[in-house]
């Protein structure tokens, strides 16, 4: 397992609009399409910064986890994404090392990354996401 980079540093919100008019209007970055993702009832606009991204997301449905993360903890910074050259052996890795995962196989994330999680007590109270991406993204 390799990581090659933080790859985005996701942010959550209660209205994605207004809240991309502070990123545009007071830092210069414009966000490259919206998406919604169903899987996990959101929905999510990537911000290029730098060589990483900002992930800004609005929950769809009052019961997804970005709902209920925002219910509980607010609106803010709500994980970071590491890149991985394989998420299959990234998460292999992650478990013969007995770390406690929330998701034991990739799945489908925002701009066709394959994505999965580790638990925060796994990682001294962090939301850590890996994440896969076709080279050309």
């Amino acid at each position: 397992m390799k990581v090659l980079k933080v790859d985005h540093i996701g942010i959550v919100v209660k209205d994605l609009a207004e809240s991309l008019k502070f990123y545009s209007e007071v830092l210069g970055l414009e966000a490259v399409g919206t998406e919604v993702v169903e899987e996990q009832k959101v929905k999510v606009a990537f911000l290029p910064c730098g060589d990483s991204e900002l992930e800004v997301m609005e929950p769809t449905t009052p019961d997804g986890p970005v709902a209920k993360f925002i219910e509980k903890r607010g609106e803010g910074l709500q994980h970071i994404a590491l890149r991985v050259d394989s998420i299959e052996e990234a998460l292999a890795f992650m478990q013969e090392k007995g770390l406690r995962l929330i998701d034991e196989k990739p799945r489908y994330g925002a701009g066709g990354a394959r994505i999965a999680f580790l638990h925060p007590k796994a990682t001294n109270g962090i939301l850590l996401e890996l994440t896969e991406r076709n080279e050309q993204d």
